[in-house]
């Protein structure tokens, strides 16, 4: 019989919850663009896909990126979570080498780096991100 990998459930999960948020934040910000500016570009002779493509996801995505950020920030820390089904991450290995070598206070010391290294450069390769799009 053929098995599933638990990798590919936590994978699902992930994306799931993951683009649940997304999909109401990307929804959030295009909502957030006044009504006015679809009605100005439809008024210039553009078809509901121009409007959007030109007018108001440039206008959106300036206002989406700070929560999505924060999103993608916030599933790396949730990706802990996937020890629970038996997938190898960092707080799991992190788990498995202390039992064996009995130092908790150091291995865990680096786990916490660990996460705050990603962390801190992903929020930082989004801030130049942020900063990049509102300059133009």
């Amino acid at each position: 019989m053929w098995q599933v990998p638990p990798l590919w459930f936590g994978v699902a999960a992930l994306a799931m919850f993951t683009g649940a948020y997304v999909a109401e934040i990307v929804r959030a910000g295009i909502q957030s663009i006044h009504r006015g500016q679809s009605e100005a570009s439809r008024s210039l002779g553009m078809t509901y896909v121009q409007s959007m493509i030109h007018v108001i996801l440039p206008q959106a995505f300036r206002r989406i990126i700070p929560p999505l950020a924060g999103q993608f920030i916030s599933m790396i820390k949730d990706s802990s979570l996937l020890g629970i089904i038996a997938i190898r991450e960092l707080s799991k290995a992190t788990r498995e080498v202390v039992t064996t070598s009995l130092q908790p206070f150091e291995l865990w010391f680096v786990c916490a780096i660990l996460y705050l290294v990603l962390t801190f450069s992903f929020s930082m390769f989004l801030q130049y991100i942020e900063r990049r799009t509102l300059s133009q």
